[in-house]
């Protein structure tokens, strides 16, 4: 199935975005025992490191690379290239396995889950941004800056 070109941008932002949510919903419940400024300030700093490094440049590659197709339709799974495939394969894995595996705490479920889910909700929601700016201008969006710069 081939959507315009500008709609895998929509893809991205409903993918990324669901999974943010997916991953707040299981971070966010583990958090009533241990709420606390440090536990707060923690996720904070893995939201950022996230955002900073991973899925803010994310965001403006695929945003990018979707711009540079020639065609005005692509097949609808081009949203992503085989590598983000691949990474979001291996992150859920890991989450999933983490979990089953009882290893870790519930505190790091509840500090550690809410950076990136945060950082994935953020990048899903600049994946929208990107689309709404291309379907209200009929261009394409030049990818913006998302990683937060201090």
């Amino acid at each position: 199935m081939k959507v315009k070109r500008n709609t895998l941008l929509l893809f991205a932002c409903l993918v990324w975005s669901g999974a943010g949510l997916n991953i707040l919903r299981i971070g966010f419940p583990a958090h009533p025992p241990y709420v606390s400024v440090l536990n707060f300030l923690l996720s904070i700093l893995v939201f950022l490191v996230f955002q900073s490094f991973v899925f803010g440049k994310l965001v403006k590659k695929h945003t990018a690379r979707i711009n540079g197709y020639l065609e005005k339709r692509c097949f609808f799974l081009r949203f992503f290239d085989r590598k983000a495939f691949v990474t979001m394969a291996v992150m859920m894995t890991g989450g999933i396995g983490l979990r089953a595996s009882g290893l870790v705490p519930a505190r790091f479920i509840a500090v550690f889950y809410t950076g990136p889910g945060a950082s994935l909700l953020l990048a899903g929601l600049l994946f929208g941004r990107n689309f709404c700016e291309a379907a209200v201008t009929g261009a394409t969006v030049q990818a913006v800056p998302t990683t937060l710069k201090p």
